[in-house]
Formats: structure tokens, C-alpha cells, sequence
């Protein structure tokens, strides 16, 4: 009898003001479930979110002007696009002392209670929020809550919020952010600051949420308070920057998944092979609570910044992932320009607008998040459905899985390889009529399936 593994609630206690995260692994019977979904979080996720993709929006190099209001001219095309969440990149002012480049970095606050004045006025960035509610999608902003410039107001008024050096200097984070300066959580003063500053945006400008900058570098406790102050404003959504089941036990609805970011890319290298998504798959499903949202990413501002375009990393693999984000459990980001097959690095610390030029990757993200939207089985957390594997586990190039959630069901095969392939895939799973979600065909299966795929193709079929 062959093993699957799934998933017993974590219990979660508080020791010593630090969350121990304790996980309960139960091993049952059965063939090829890789992630199951069957308990709740403690966290109560927005209603709104369970089915929704995330779109990263870099301002400045979104338009020529760079401004809220050409940005706002885009809003109706992301709807079409089927975008459901809007990640803005922060918006604040930002420092001069020490400044990166010519613009600088959006990570060096300066003001937390203002909006950047190269992005336009505070009116403008209200009417913006408006203008995303009035057409049924939600906003949440980056907040760098670690750090701020070195010319930020609170280095006057509270100097004592900052972390210094034996001198009494101030001191960068990082060695390399030299562009900012840390700031210390010892304070208990800070947590009230910090937290007002974030209970402004939501109150006063009507934002849904925050995407919180290197989110592991602050503490827990921190994080867990802040979310219970800003659920009495409204139901709110938390994207960390970070990795760690902890920080989903009480503050956030969604934290990066970075280990599948890199996995995609070594397999597009050919590193390795498909079958390393087992041993992630079982490990997350170990470590993570069943309704904890993963994020699926093949590209994000950093990445694209520093370590190369999806092209450069993925190759002819970039829309191959693009669609897997779509179809593993979790939920996709799409960041700024990818539908219009971004190729090139976006400069961080000076103007760089993106191109906006047609292609074929705006219509591929529009169907994958309307998929997303309307099928039951790829939705986030315990909405979504289970994931069943189809090929081999030990299979080299071929990944292949079946989700369904009640009577939605969908079934899918990559080839995650670059040469072509054939394939038996057998699966009573599989039995069942279906439409291959590109073409329109109509097909059915009978569990005795055969495949042959081009180099990274993959195909999407919808149970009728």
C-alpha cells in the first residue's frame, strides 16, 4: 500500500511573546494526493479573496508620466484582464540623504503619512482607491515597517524608535541598504506609531490591505497587533514578504513562496526535474495551515530588478509557469508589464518606463485568472480543491495532476521539459468528459490517457 500525506491542524501557542509553531503530520492510505484542504486557519481570510489573482503595479514605470492618474487610465484594462487585487509598490515619499540613483529607492520612507509627490497629490491617490472599488477589484499597499530614509521625520521627533551603533549612530539594516536606516521594535512607543500610520491608510484613503516589506525582520507580536487594530476598521488583506507559517497564524492572509519560484527556474536549467514539486508539495502541506495562502510568482519587482527577466531565468519555459501559477494551489502574481512580455530589467532607482507592446502573453494571463475567477477547484485556501497526481512521481519531464472542489474539476499535463514527449498516464481520476480550456475541444477521457507534447507544452482541460 503506497503512502499520501495530509495535513492536521498546527496548534498554535504563546510562549514567551513568540508564536512556536507546532505541526502535526499525519500519515493515512492512498496513492497520489499531494495537498489536501480539508481544515480552516484560525485567520478569517476577506470574503472577497478566495478567488482572486494579484497584479504587482510598479508606478513609476507604469506610464510615461509616472503618476497616479495615467496609471488610472490602465484600471479598466487589468478588469478586463480578470486582476482582482492591486499590489501598489510603495507610495510614500521618498529620502534624499543618501539617495540611490537619481529617484531613489521606494523601500526609503521618508514620510509614512504621505504620498510621493512624483506620483501626484493625496486627492489623487484617493480617487485612485475609488476608482479601483468602483470596478469590483481591491488595493493594498507596500509597507516598509523595518526601516525608513535617513531624512524621515521620526529620526527628529523620535530618535529613540531607531536602533544605533555603540556611538549612538543610527545604523543601515542591511549593509547594503545604505539608503535607510533601521528601526527598533524594543520600543513599544513604535508599535503605536507604526500602527496609527497604518490604520490612516484604511481609514482615511479606504485601502483594503498591505504588502509588508521584509516582514520576518520585524517582530511577530508586532505584526499579530497590528492586524486585530485594523480588522476592527474592516476585514483587511496582509501579503509578507517572508516565508514563515508563524507569521500566518494570526497576521497574514499570504506569504511569498519562493522555494516554487526557484524551483521553476532550475527546471527551466534543467537542474531539476518535475519530480522535486513532490517533496515542496508535502512539505508545505506539513508546514502550512490548510487555509493559508501561498503566493505563486515567476517574476516580481525584485526579481526583475536584480536577478533577470522571466525570459533570461525561464526561457521558452516563461509562459509554461506562467500558467502553472495559475493551477498549483495558491494564489498568482502578475507583475507590472508581463502581459505585455516584459524582456527587459526595469531600472530601481530611476525612470525606466515599462513598453507596452501587444502580446500574446495579455491574452494567455486574461484567461488563466478568469479561469481562477469562475473554477472552484483552483480557488485559494480551504475554497480550493485538492490536487491528486496523474504521472509518475519520479517522472523527469512530465507533471500532470487533477483538482476538483465538488463538481468543479479540472485536469492538466506539463511537459516541464524541453524535448518532446509521449506519455501513458493512467487515473479513474481522470474518466470523464472535458474541454481543453484554449481550444474549445471537446474530449473525453477514459483514465487510459495518451500525450504527446512539444517542449514545454502544457494543455488545460475543464470538466464539462
Amino acid at each position: 500500500m503506497s503512502l499520501i500525506f495530509l495535513k492536521l491542524k498546527p496548534v498554535k501557542l504563546l510562549i514567551s511573546k513568540t508564536l512556536a509553531f507546532i505541526s502535526i503530520i499525519s500519515v493515512l492510505f492512498s496513492a497520489n494526493i499531494l495537498y489536501s484542504q480539508p481544515l480552516q486557519s484560525e485567520l478569517v481570510h476577506p470574503y472577497w479573496s478566495y478567488n482572486k489573482t494579484i497584479y504587482e503595479v510598479n508606478i513609476r514605470q507604469y506610464t510615461k508620466s509616472g503618476t497616479f492618474k495615467d496609471f488610472e487610465k490602465h484600471l479598466s484594462e487589468l478588469k478586463e484582464m480578470g486582476v482582482g487585487i492591486l499590489w501598489l509598490m510603495p507610495i510614500n515619499p521618498i529620502g534624499e540623504k543618501n539617495r540611490k540613483g537619481t529617484l531613489g529607492s521606494y523601500y526609503s520612507v521618508k514620510d509614512y503619512l504621505a504620498v510621493n509627490p512624483e506620483f501626484g497629490t493625496m486627492e489623487d491617490f484617493k480617487n485612485l482607491v475609488k476608482k479601483i472599488h468602483s470596478l469590483g477589484m481591491h488595493v493594498i499597499i507596500d509597507w516598509v515597517a523595518n526601516h525608513t530614509s535617513w531624512d524621515n521625520n521620526l529620526t527628529i521627533e523620535h530618535p529613540n524608535f531607531y536602533k544605533k551603533d555603540s556611538t549612538g549612530n543610527f545604523i543601515s539594516p542591511v549593509k547594503d541598504w545604505t539608503d535607510a536606516i533601521a528601526l527598533s521594535y524594543n520600543n513599544k512607543e513604535l508599535w503605536g506609531y507604526m500602527i496609527n500610520a497604518l490604520k490612516f491608510w484604511v481609514e482615511k484613503c479606504g485601502v483594503d490591505g498591505f504588502r509588508c516589506d521584509v516582514a520576518d525582520m520585524v517582530p511577530t507580536p508586532f505584526w499579530n497587533k497590528a492586524r486585530e487594530e485594523l480588522d476592527k476598521i474592516k476585514p483587511v488583506f496582509m501579503l509578507a514578504e517572508a516565508e514563515r507559517p508563524e507569521l500566518q497564524v494570526k497576521a497574514f492572509d499570504m506569504t511569498y513562496s519562493w522555494e516554487v519560484y526557484k524551483l521553476m527556474n532550475n527546471i527551466a536549467q534543467g537542474k531539476e526535474n518535475p519530480s522535486a514539486f513532490n517533496n515542496y508539495f508535502k512539505t508545505e502541506s506539513e508546514r502550512f495551515s490548510a487555509d493559508d495562502f501561498r503566493m505563486r510568482f515567476t517574476t516580481n519587482h525584485d526579481e526583475n530588478s536584480w536577478n533577470g527577466t522571466e525570459f533570461e531565468r525561464l526561457g521558452d519555459a516563461a509562459s509554461t509557469f506562467a500558467a502553472f501559477t495559475f493551477v498549483i494551489p495558491g494564489m498568482p502574481l502578475i507583475y507590472s508589464g508581463q502581459e505585455a512580455g516584459l524582456n527587459k530589467r526595469l531600472n530601481f532607482f530611476d525612470r525606466d518606463p515599462i513598453e507596452w507592446k501587444r502580446s500574446p502573453f495579455r491574452a494567455l494571463y486574461s484567461k488563466l485568472a478568469k479561469l481562477k475567477l469562475e473554477n472552484k477547484s483552483l480557488w485559494n485556501g480551504k475554497e480550493g480543491g485538492s490536487i491528486t497526481l496523474v504521472s509518475a512521481p519520479d517522472d523527469k519531464s512530465v507533471y500532470s495532476f487533477v483538482r476538483e472542489k465538488s463538481s468543479s474539476k479540472i485536469f492538466v499535463v506539463f511537459n516541464l521539459s524541453g524535448t518532446p514527449v509521449e506519455r501513458e498516464l493512467s487515473s479513474a481520476k481522470t474518466k470523464g468528459a472535458y474541454t481543453n480550456y484554449f481550444t474549445g475541444e471537446k474530449i473525453s477521457f477514459t483514465g487510459e490517457n495518451s500525450f504527446k507534447l512539444k517542449p514545454w507544452e502544457y494543455l488545460i482541460y475543464v470538466k464539462d
